[in-house]
């Protein structure tokens, strides 16, 4: 397996990735990274593709959010192909995604996830480092993770992309 950045040639792949991954909600996350795409919240470096035997299996990506108005960063989706979860893709773009991030000089990665699957890459409830997610009811699923250029003083409430309030 191979990680690497999002080039303009796997949008289709991504796409068919993302819609496998969350068949369940159809449409729904693989408009969200076309929109985000289109966001000025995109960053290429952190649009991540997981490539098996020259296809794309899995993708991550992280957009621009804030936090009480400065910039942070917010995770998802994540999505693996079905056929390849389970096998460590989604565990190596999480890893891959949060170190470019930290490299990046990025201070903290806020996602909505399950903590049971989050918190083996350091992801802590939000709630514990003063982060309130958009919606309140989110809070037992909303989760930070800090990154070397972390500052105790970035608390407040979140807000992801633009493209996360049209779920």
């Amino acid at each position: 397996m191979l990680v690497r950045r999002e080039v303009p040639g796997d949008v289709d792949a991504i796409r068919a990735v993302t819609e496998a991954a969350f068949a369940a909600r159809p449409g729904g996350e693989a408009q969200l990274v076309d929109r985000l795409r289109a966001d000025p919240g995109w960053i290429p470096a952190l649009s991540l593709v997981a490539v098996v035997a020259g296809s794309v299996v899995g993708h991550v990506v992280c957009t621009r959010a804030t936090l009480s108005g400065e910039p942070v960063l917010g995770l998802g989706p994540l999505s693996v192909s079905p056929e390849h979860q389970r096998a460590g893709v989604g565990k190596a773009l999480a890893h891959t995604v949060l170190g470019a991030a930290d490299a990046l000089g990025e201070p903290l990665v806020v996602l909505l996830g399950d903590p049971g699957y989050y918190s083996r890459f350091g992801f802590e409830l939000a709630s514990e480092h003063g982060i309130e997610p958009p919606q309140a009811e989110w809070a037992p699923h909303f989760q930070v993770r800090t990154l070397s250029a972390h500052r105790p003083s970035l608390r407040g409430r979140f807000r992801y992309a633009e493209p996360f309030e049209r779920l």
